[in-house]
């Protein structure tokens, strides 16, 4: 009987879920529009006429937009020639736009405000020119285009995995004296959650400033509806960025996929991770789950701070960022190596991310490692990797071998054979999901952070990351990615589709996927 019990209740909690009345909601949505359009049907021709417009107007728009990425603009024109009279309505609502005019104001106006908090220094551009002029010009680009400073004294630990960062997070937080800045994707209700969760209410009670923000559409599915006024209650200070709403809304396109933990601006925590049970292994969705992250114990973890205050000032600009100190470091340390930590957004028309990983395989002349959940190329990316390839650099590309989304996993492998028959090496991680998103070039300059190589990571998503120059760690993110190849298959031709139909197959999803 009890067990009975359990189940009724786990499905009324389904059933009255924020997910399943979202689901139904939209669904009642184009219900509406169809009842709609069948009651107009006797002004069918204007109303023909009208949409046929819009759409012109809109692909004469897309055409004319230098800003957007060719397979975007390839991939709407398609949708234009098969449906004329919808395609213009289509892309109004999710074509590649900025975001919508309000949201990006908004962080306009926080950037003003925050980014003269970012202060730079001559000495470690200097000392990075001397030793390594070409990932200098890389340091130079995120300086020049993003405002982000180069440091040095910076301590960078890696863990490969989420379950060897957790207890340092852990230990970070319980170290607070001023203030604990979280950012994340996803937060799920479950053990690593309720332990972080306490350790905030506990940090809050002693009057520790905590500030929280997660992803709205990342934690729909995994938060109770308004969960952001039980953290207020508790002194947390929480905000759920750009609220997800069973509406048409173009903004919903544009979620904040950044991790980041900082304590008191001296020490900070970035990755993959993010705040739910499987990424510490202690539930198992999809196979053993991999991941990555780093600690950065410096001044580079003020960057970090930062870049969590301008989101918080974008959406509470009664904030005084003033009245957070950044704080006072001991002199005299030395750490070997720099380190850049970086963030990317889609409210500018400057792909960050994109350009710092055309960086790494541009200057690459021995070997280039990347970790990836999901592999899906531009032009840009898939003619850059095929060319250090074939210009002798050893590629080697890991990624799952159990996928996390069926539909991304097939279109991940649809690149494969191009890639092959330039020389890269595909491995698939055999004991589960690869979430870790490394990139690794010579051995010498590495990033790790939130960034997928995907469309939506590079277009559409906010996102950060830290590029480490030189640094001990770059030695444990190499030995990890060995570590990984060795758990993996490598993949041959023969396994991927390489027939009529398959090559077929391929292309239409490689031309569909700007808009997945």
């Amino acid at each position: 009987m009890e067990e009975v019990r359990k189940k009724i209740k786990n499905l009324l909690q389904f059933v009255f879920s924020r997910l399943v009345v979202t689901m139904l909601l939209l669904l009642l949505q184009v219900i509406w529009m169809f009842v709609l359009f069948n009651e107009l049907t006797v002004y069918a021709s204007w109303i023909n006429f009208i949409c046929l417009a819009i759409s012109i107007i809109m692909c004469a728009a897309l055409i004319r937009k230098d800003s957007t990425v060719p397979e975007f603009k390839i991939s709407w024109m398609a949708l234009f020639m098969l449906m004329p009279v919808q395609g213009g309505l289509l892309y109004l609502m999710w074509g590649d736009h900025r975001p919508a005019y309000r949201l990006r104001r908004k962080l306009e106006k926080a950037s003003k405000r925050i980014s003269p908090l970012r202060t730079d220094a001559p000495g470690p551009y200097a000392a990075l020119d001397a030793v390594d002029p070409r990932a200098g010009r890389t340091a130079n680009y995120l300086r020049r285009q993003g405002g982000f400073p180069l440091y040095g004294d910076t301590e960078v630990t890696y863990y490969p995995s989420g379950e060897a960062m957790f207890p340092a997070m852990l230990a970070a937080m319980e170290s607070a004296e001023q203030y604990i800045f979280v950012e994340f994707f996803i937060i799920a209700q479950g053990k690593m959650w309720d332990e972080v969760h306490d350790v905030l209410r506990r940090k809050a009670a002693q009057g520790v400033d905590v500030r929280l923000i997660y992803d709205d559409a990342g934690s729909v599915t995994r938060l109770p509806v308004g969960y952001w006024r039980k953290l207020e209650a508790e002194g947390i200070r929480a905000l759920p960025f750009n609220p997800f709403v069973p509406m048409v809304n173009l903004v919903m396109n544009n979620r904040d996929h950044r991790k980041i933990l900082v304590v008191d601006g001296k020490v900070a925590f970035t990755g993959g991770i993010n705040l739910a049970d499987e990424y510490i292994n202690r539930i198992r969705r999809f196979g053993h789950w991999r991941d990555a992250g780093v600690r950065l114990c410096g001044p580079a973890a003020w960057s970090f701070a930062t870049m969590f205050l301008e989101f918080w000032t974008a959406n509470r600009p009664q904030s005084d960022e003033r009245a957070v100190p950044r704080p006072r470091l001991p002199e005299g340390v030395r750490h070997t190596g720099l380190v850049q930590p970086f963030c990317d957004t889609p409210v500018d028309d400057e792909c960050v991310a994109k350009n710092v990983y055309l960086e790494m395989i541009n200057q690459a002349q021995r070997e280039l490692f990347i970790t990836t959940p999901y592999l899906i190329l531009d032009n840009d990316m898939l003619t850059a990797l095929c060319l250090a390839a074939k210009r002798g650099v050893d590629v080697r590309v890991y990624t799952p071998a159990i996928p996390d989304k069926k539909s991304i996993y097939q279109l991940t492998r649809s690149y494969f054979p191009v890639l092959i028959r330039a020389g890269v090496k595909i491995f698939t991680y055999t004991p589960g999901f690869l979430h870790a998103k490394n990139w690794l070039c010579d051995g010498r300059i590495g990033a790790v952070g939130s960034i997928n190589l995907d469309y939506r990571s590079l277009y559409l998503h906010f996102e950060c990351s830290v590029v480490l120059y030189g640094c001990q760690a770059l030695e444990d993110l190499r030995a990890d990615m060995l570590d990984i190849e060795e758990k993996s298959h490598l993949v041959d031709l023969s396994e991927c589709r390489t027939g009529w139909f398959g090559t077929l197959l391929s292309a239409a999803l490689r031309l569909l996927a700007p808009l997945c």
